[in-house]
């Protein structure tokens, strides 16, 4: 990366970097405390890993202005190995993940993101605004109607301050000034410290104590491997949605390099697992952070505020973040899909729906984004196959059919390509025409192949003509009747 450019993400947008992470840390608190207790573990490891892996981020990530820390999607996955082999394990498995996420970025695996359709994106979005929002509704319900005000009052500053001054970030106003409210009130309302004892130390370095045998790669690793896989899909397709929101580009393979070397940091000091955490992400962009530094300054100030501050920490009423998350939920909401459900094609309608639905319906976003994957794949595979059509002439002498092929030929279109040849007719030759047509695939070949034969078996001459460069080398490699049109000159 060039220097100038990379010292340029550091410190072109000092101001609202700084003001930006300040929010994002406040906001983090809850959520790693939350986010803890999903994985079976102390809130400090949380805390810890949010702190780590922030920080880390923001010097070798490929995303600036991401917040990358603990998170739901990764949590989910960890409390069976915290329960059945102890939290040391999971340091093992965190580092483990770390490493395989490198590998990934050194292998280029985030090219994969090209693959992800537009449909699949825009329901991850949604999808992920109802979990943000559905993730704050027990604190919304059963609760004390001081709380319903005081949150009210935080969307309102949230959303009204701006037109007054854009210099100081709204969320961060509002925190401070519920904050104030619920102290000189003296409020009854669940505050952060409510959540779990915070850390009183700062994080030391250790490696994790278990043995270093076989046994454990054998209890770790499939753990790490899913960690890894879901992190990095939820870092990549937060990535996307960063880049379109700022309107920059970022490089997906040292994001993946930078999310593993984050955990491995991140392991190192009593840390779970982590990714990007889109909600945050938001928060910070909305909130001005443009920049590496906004990343650092969440990461530090979290740390800062645990440990330092821990004290005005504990007293931040959860209605504020509370507000702040419901603002993140309605901003990251793509609200114009809903109007284009009815414009856009049915299946990526359909693609969009499915991805929402199987990612709420499982709390899980890599299952809905695979089946939303799944079936772009199926439609777009059908849309292809649908473009699809052979078209015969005869000879006047009616003894020679020549078939024309338009189009690609691969597991879709297969069938509609053996089914086009007519093999009752009574010919002496037929010529294949594939000057429009392309073998994508070994099915493909195979449907050449059932062709040429079931002719040859009637006592046909079959003479395939016209193939492309990259088709010719599929019929090569794989067709069976090239190798039959071998023997016969060699019989002769």
């Amino acid at each position: 990366m060039n220097l100038v450019h990379y010292k340029r993400e550091w410190f072109h947008n000092v101001r609202g970097d700084v003001l930006s992470g300040i929010v994002v840390a406040l906001a983090l608190i809850p959520e790693a405390i939350g986010f803890s207790v999903i994985a079976g573990v102390d809130p400090k490891v949380g805390l810890f890993a949010s702190f780590a892996i922030a920080c880390v981020s923001a010097f070798v990530g490929g995303r600036p202005a991401m917040i990358s820390a603990a998170t739901a999607a990764t949590a989910v996955l960890m409390g069976s190995l915290v329960r059945e082999h102890g939290v040391e394990y999971l340091f093992a498995a965190t580092l483990l993940m770390g490493v395989i996420q490198i590998c990934a970025g050194i292998l280029k695996l985030g090219r994969v993101m090209r693959f992800v359709s537009r449909s699949v994106i825009t329901g991850f979005v949604n999808a992920l605004a109802i979990l943000i929002f559905m993730a704050q509704l027990p604190e919304l319900i059963g609760v004390a109607n001081a709380t319903y005000l005081m949150v009210a009052g935080g969307l309102a500053i949230i959303y009204l301050f701006p037109y007054v001054t854009k210099a100081i970030p709204s969320p961060l106003v509002a925190i401070v000034v519920l904050t104030l409210i619920a102290v000189f009130t003296g409020m009854d309302i669940r505050a952060v410290g409510d959540l779990g004892e915070l850390p009183s130390s700062f994080p030391i370095f250790a490696l994790p104590q278990v043995p270093f045998s076989w046994e454990t790669l054998q209890i770790i690793f499939p753990y790490s491997v899913g960690l890894a896989a879901v992190g990095l899909l939820e870092s990549l397709m937060t990535a996307q949605i960063v880049d379109d929101m700022t309107d920059t580009a970022s490089s997906k393979s040292q994001e993946c390099i930078g999310q593993g070397t984050a955990n491995i940091a991140s392991g190192m000091i009593g840390g779970m697992g982590g990714c990007a955490m889109i909600g945050q992400s938001v928060i910070n962009v909305t909130s001005g952070g443009r920049g590496r530094l906004s990343t650092f300054i969440a990461g530090a100030f979290l740390l800062f505020l645990i440990v330092v501050l821990d004290d005005i920490v504990r007293i931040i009423p959860m209605a504020a973040l509370v507000a702040v998350m419901i603002m993140v939920s309605i901003g990251t909401f793509s609200w114009r899909s809903i109007l284009e459900l009815k414009s856009n094609p049915r299946t990526s309608s359909f693609v969009m729906l499915a991805t929402v639905a199987v990612t709420v319906g499982t709390h899980d976003l890599s299952k809905g984004v695979l089946v939303g994957v799944l079936l772009s794949g199926v439609f777009f595979a059908s849309k292809v196959a649908r473009l699809f059509h052979v078209r015969s002439t005869l000879t006047d002498d009616g003894k020679t059919r020549t078939y024309h092929v338009d189009g690609a030929v691969f597991f879709a279109s297969a069938e509609t390509f053996i089914m086009a040849f007519d093999f009752i007719e009574p010919l002496k030759k037929v010529v294949i025409d594939v000057h429009e047509a392309h073998f994508w695939d070994i099915t493909a070949v195979g449907a050449l192949d059932k062709v040429v034969l079931k002719y040859r078996h009637h006592n046909v001459e079959v003479e395939v003509i016209g193939a492309n460069e990259a088709s010719s080398h599929m019929l090569d490699r794989f067709a069976v009747h090239t190798d039959e049109n071998a023997k016969m000159a060699s019989a002769h």
